[in-house]
């Protein structure tokens, strides 16, 4: 097939080998504008640039996917479909209908469970025990486009979003190539079932601010799903604290005030929540890089008995 790949961040990159390897002709990349990255602020280009550029595919850069120009030119590369994944932007319906398969996108969930921008950040939040990709035929609306093919998987008690999403990556490619295949000899898109759907809405700042008046094992879910961003943040004395990694603790005394710093030792700070504990493993403190708390106690006085800031 003559394919327009439609993609962004690393977790892009292997899709686009695969549909490279299966023999398909890459007639396109398009991807969202070099942007400054980093400290120094550098512009760099995306993944998925990079990827296409080292392999001689020509790249669009788009601004905006609803500029008529951009439209047209995309029009203009008479695409027999369109294959999305990590994209970054809403496809309008002018451009939906321009490639004679559609425009296909790997959602990285069950559908119709988690429509929305931060799939596995919420199925990792809400303690979901297993996940997966769909591929799927894009419609104007969010993710509620009639589904192909989907693969489930667990997802690891400790996993993290930043962990989940590259093995996820992993999964696309070999997806998306049957579902290509399949396609193309005529298989039809399931509608989806509304009545199950469920959202996973673009992350906030204020997703990632620790509320310890809440269950451990809601908190401990929090700081994996929240990985790279917004983080997961508390504070001691003034000074924000990001918890990296923390595991659910023992009982707590049920005197303990939510947030109470219960136990400090060597390995680990432990923190009254709403049911229990929680035992931070790992800190990240403002210009510092994330640190086992072992580490991090050498350089910080932290007093036992202490209540950890709110939001």
């Amino acid at each position: 097939m003559r394919v327009i790949f439609m993609g962004t961040p690393e977790i892009g990159v292997p899709a686009l080998l695969a549909l490279i390897e299966a023999g398909h002709d890459i007639i396109a990349v398009v991807s969202q504008p070099d942007r400054p990255k980093g400290r120094g602020g550098q512009v760099s280009a995306p993944p998925v640039k990079q990827a296409a550029v080292e392999r001689g595919i020509p790249v669009l850069q788009p601004e905006k996917v609803r500029d008529p120009a951009f439209v047209e030119a995309f029009r203009a590369l008479a695409p027999d479909v369109a294959v999305v994944i990590a994209f970054g932007q809403i496809l309008p319906q002018a451009l939906l209908d321009i490639p004679r398969f559609g425009c296909i996108n790997a959602h990285a969930s069950l559908l119709p469970r988690y429509r929305g921008a931060a799939p596995i950040n919420w199925a990792i939040a809400n303690g979901e025990r297993e996940t997966g990709l769909t591929t799927m035929r894009m419609d104007a609306g969010m993710d509620t486009g009639p589904t192909y093919l989907r693969v489930a998987t667990p997802i690891g008690a400790e996993e993290d979003a930043e962990d989940l999403a590259r093995r996820l990556s992993l999964l696309a490619g070999p997806l998306l190539v049957e579902t290509l295949a399949r396609v193309a000899d005529g298989l039809a898109a399931t509608p989806q079932d509304d009545a199950r759907a469920t959202r996973a809405p673009l992350l906030t700042r204020d997703d990632g601010r620790i509320r310890w008046d809440r269950p451990a094992r809601e908190i401990v879910n929090r700081v994996r799903a929240f990985v790279p961003w917004p983080g997961s943040v508390t504070g001691y004395r003034g000074e924000p604290w990001k918890v990296v990694r923390a595991r659910v603790g023992e009982a707590r005394p049920k005197e303990a005030v939510p947030g109470t710093l219960l136990r400090v030792d060597g390995d680990s700070l432990l923190v009254a929540a709403a049911d229990g504990t929680v035992r931070v493993l790992a800190l990240q403190v403002p210009g510092k890089r994330p640190m086992p708390v072992q580490s991090f106690l050498n350089g910080h006085e932290v007093a036992r008995g202490e209540v950890l800031e709110g939001p």
